[in-house]
């Protein structure tokens, strides 16, 4: 292993102030962008990095710090990095907090650098006190029961503290960390980095190896099993070798179901892919599952929006692979268990096939079904400023939308019934990502992270955003970072006047009383205009089927190159495609897919 200190220049190992050695320590481990927005105790950050950066490291501002932290998670899920965000104290340390806890639930490494006023004061009058003294905010308590760790940083050990943050924040089950920074220690000396310190993250990082034993167990179980079943959860992307669970599939011949948050860790195209399973899935991938033999769920927690619609799934017949399987043991308690990195597992289990090959025999017929489309229950409110004889359905919308998704490049959802819809109705593109915030599950979420993931993709990738109208009124304004930084980065927002699926859920649980979930209807394209000139942003709106393909030809062929915005007036909603809302009899289509090929 080469270490940055074999490296350095002179200059660099008489970096003295622990600004600028933090700085100069991400920038040299290319994480390559800090999320946030500035302010009195943190910008001794960005004074650094404006210094420092060396155009390898660079600030972006969101409008919001709830906005940063997602995009610090959107750029850690989707480039498989250690995403960085800041925030300064009091209010911004609050907001912050929204996008941490996703990261956390949702096991994302994340360093969130949270500005501090300086110790001297804490516990005397100090504006945005975070001590807990008084009636001051416990920062650290706070910041503590939504990451892995946070510490308050001590310049006379700061290398080993950042060394041990980022090491939390990848090791094991990954997740965020917090440093909290007092005023007062930017400008402290903390000594040349030592002459140890690993160059890259991924020197960082210390994994353990599976138990060769348990993946043996597995592996005869595969081979043993008549019908086994592999269920992909978001792990997957998290490891570093995802590639492996993709190959030991196909040789071994076993169909594959993913996660919700996971459709895109396994082809939709290939021939064994079996539709997505959970509250949104497919009915096909449920029925497979229920009668397979042996359930391999890999990089999953098995949590009720995945388990649901599986019903009582019998322990005996389940196996888990997850570097932390304590989730998935107290949901289930699988009959095999397999601690490890699934990638890592999955190499192994490549070994074992090597040296003694087999191949599951085909489906003789497998057709992907899908819930068939139908009108919701009408609800009063007042009819868009733009409604001209709208008849747009969200259906609709999603095949039209379907045909114009980014190969090898980014698609992001945000909350509620237009994300479910998308994930039930449409495929993934080969070569790109899909990425859903089921976390804390916070509305606003995909409007930051599309920054985050489309950030630092190649050359010609392109990211898509699914959007309601409820999460655009929360952080819609961090579509003017994405015009701000010139992204290819299309924003669909469904626009219906209400948060759709708390009508849905009051319609079907509260016999139709629709209380503080409508309001009146927002022009979403008239506001979007005032985030950026025509030549810097395009604004579209659709509120019939033949407007919908017009300004999707538009966009893509003469506008793709920067942000656009294509708002969809949908004056009647559609029941989503969600199981709780639907009856055991629920009417559904079929098409020739995955195990069929």
């Amino acid at each position: 292993m080469t270490t940055m200190g074999e490296n350095m220049k002179d200059d660099d190992r008489l970096t003295s102030t622990l600004a600028d050695a933090l700085v100069g320590a991400l920038r040299d481990w290319d994480v390559r962008y800090v999320f946030g927005v500035s302010g009195a105790n943190v910008e001794h950050v960005h004074d650094a990095v404006h210094r420092l950066g060396d155009g390898r490291l660079t600030s972006v501002m969101a409008r919001r710090e709830d906005g940063a932290a997602f995009m610090a998670d959107g750029r850690a899920r989707v480039h498989r990095t250690l995403g960085v965000c800041c925030a300064t104290s009091g209010g911004g340390m609050m907001n912050l907090a929204v996008g941490l806890a996703e990261s956390y639930a949702e096991s994302v490494p994340v360093l969130a650098l949270v500005g501090q006023p300086p110790a001297a004061l804490e516990g005397r009058g100090a504006f945005q006190d975070g001590s807990g003294i008084g009636r001051a905010v416990d920062a650290r308590a706070m910041l503590a029961a939504i990451t892995k760790k946070t510490v308050k940083v001590d310049p006379a050990r700061f290398w080993e503290q950042l060394r041990d943050a980022v090491d939390t924040a990848l090791s094991g089950r990954p997740g965020p960390v917090a440093l909290l920074l007092p005023r007062d220690v930017y400008d402290q000396p903390v000594g040349p980095r030592p002459a140890d310190w690993p160059e890259d993250l991924a020197d960082v990082v210390v994994s353990a190896p599976p138990d060769p034993v348990a993946v043996r167990q597995l592996f005869d179980a595969v081979r043993a099993a008549s019908k086994p079943v592999l269920v992909l959860g978001h792990g997957v992307r998290r490891s570093p070798d995802g590639a492996s669970v993709v190959d030991f599939a196909r040789r071994a011949g076993v169909p594959v179901a993913t996660t919700m948050s996971a459709r895109a860790e396994f082809p939709n195209d290939d021939p064994l892919f079996l539709g997505v399973v959970g509250v949104t899935g497919h009915p096909s991938a449920h029925a497979v599952i229920g009668d397979a033999d042996l359930v391999v769920v890999a990089g999953a927690g098995l949590n009720v929006m995945t388990r649901g619609p599986l019903g009582a799934l019998d322990p005996a017949r389940v196996a888990v692979v997850n570097i932390d399987p304590d989730d998935p043991r107290r949901a289930v308690d699988p009959a095999i268990v397999v601690a490890g990195d699934v990638g890592a597992v999955a190499r192994l289990l490549l070994e074992h096939l090597a040296a003694e090959p087999f191949a599951k025999s085909p489906f003789p017929r497998y057709e992907l079904s899908r819930f068939v489309p139908r009108p919701a229950d009408p609800v009063d409110r007042a009819p868009h400023p733009r409604d001209d004889g709208d008849d747009l359905t969200q259906s609709e919308a999603i095949t039209a939308l379907s045909a114009w998704l980014p190969t090898n490049g980014h698609i992001v959802l945000d909350a509620g019934n237009c994300a479910s819809a998308v994930i039930h109705l449409s495929d993934v593109p080969p070569g790109t990502s899909s990425t859903i915030a089921l976390g804390a599950g916070g509305m606003g979420y995909s409007l930051g992270a599309a920054v985050g993931a489309q950030l630092g993709s190649p050359e010609g990738a392109r990211t898509v955003v699914f959007c309601g109208d409820g999460a655009f009124l929360m952080n819609g304004l961090e579509v003017h970072t994405a015009v701000d930084l010139g992204l290819p980065t299309l924003y669909v927002i469904f626009n219906n006047g209400m948060h759709g699926m708390c009508v849905t859920r009051q319609q079907t649980f509260f016999d139709g009383r629709i209380e503080c979930v409508s309001y009146t209807p927002v022009d979403i394209a008239a506001v979007a205009r005032g985030l950026g000139e025509p030549e810097r942003l395009w604004v579209g709106s659709a509120g019939t089927l033949a407007e919908l393909r017009d300004r999707l030809a538009d966009y893509h062929e003469r506008h793709g190159d920067r942000p656009g915005l294509l708002e969809l007036r949908l004056p009647a909603e559609e029941v989503p495609p969600f199981t709780p809302f639907l009856p055991a009899d629920e009417a559904t289509t079929t098409e020739w897919a995955g195990a069929a090929s």
